[in-house]
């Protein structure tokens, strides 16, 4: 896991991106406004997703090492938008005291096969999980902002360990896709029958190349691939994203 950013780190940018997302709600002209990335959510519903998630992974760190998620105590989201905000910034509280709490190497319970199953690794996906739903929030007040720089060049690496990384095959011929930061790294990932890895630099079958945050926006289906640059053979990253491993 090449992770670009320190525990510490990933505590402060999940206090701010928590903070971020909340002045988003905060300025909405209503709850109950569509949320264009997540067009079946409303403001309401993101903001519920947020709040339970939260909770969800502080109970979950706190458990330590598990062979599933941990229960959780159901707090209701408030209606009252005052209350509602309390209420998300208790969620982050809650996330923070027990990954800070925990430390980096603790195990936990965590669904993916690519990362880690310990607590440095469940908040570099809150982080990701934080960063895009605050872009989420934003593009519904029409105030989106790119991914932080520093939060981007990491969630490029993080998607593809946590969230592509397989040993189910690729169910079609062997391929390699590059993937370019306009701020300097780039990324390769291996298509075979092994499954789906990140490898070193090859020749590629595929490349896109964006700003990182268009690259982690892209991943996460806010940006089309016509909105990046792209070479190569255009039905990879089509399979890509259709593909769905045992």
């Amino acid at each position: 896991m090449q992770n670009t950013l320190g525990f510490s780190d990933l505590l402060r940018l999940i206090d701010e991106r928590s903070a971020a997302f909340r002045a988003a709600v905060a300025a909405a002209p209503s709850l109950d406004v569509k949320v264009p990335t997540c067009p079946e959510w409303t403001l309401a519903d993101l903001a519920r997703h947020i709040g339970d998630g939260r909770r969800a992974w502080a109970a979950t760190v706190a458990a330590g090492p598990a062979t599933a998620k941990a229960a959780v105590t159901d707090v209701p989201m408030p209606e009252q938008r005052d209350e509602l905000l309390a209420w998300l910034e208790d969620a982050t509280a809650e996330l923070l005291a027990a990954l800070e709490a925990a430390g980096p190497d603790q195990g936990c319970w965590a669904w993916w096969t690519g990362s880690p199953h310990n607590a440095a690794a469940v908040a570099r996906h809150q982080l990701q999980q934080l960063a895009v739903h605050t872009y989420d929030a934003q593009i519904t007040i029409g105030a989106a902002e790119p991914l932080p720089e520093e939060i981007a060049l990491d969630g490029v690496d993080e998607f593809l360990q946590t969230c592509v990384t397989t040993t189910s095959p690729w169910p079609h011929e062997p391929a390699t896709i590059a993937y370019h930061a306009a701020e300097g790294p780039s990324w390769w990932l291996r298509l075979d029958e092994n499954g789906a890895r990140t490898t070193s630099q090859v020749t590629p079958t595929a490349e896109a190349s964006a700003t990182a945050s268009d690259l982690v926006l892209f991943m996460y289906g806010r940006r089309d691939l016509s909105e990046l640059e792209s070479r190569g053979d255009r039905r990879v990253f089509e399979r890509l994203i259709a593909w769905e491993p045992a």
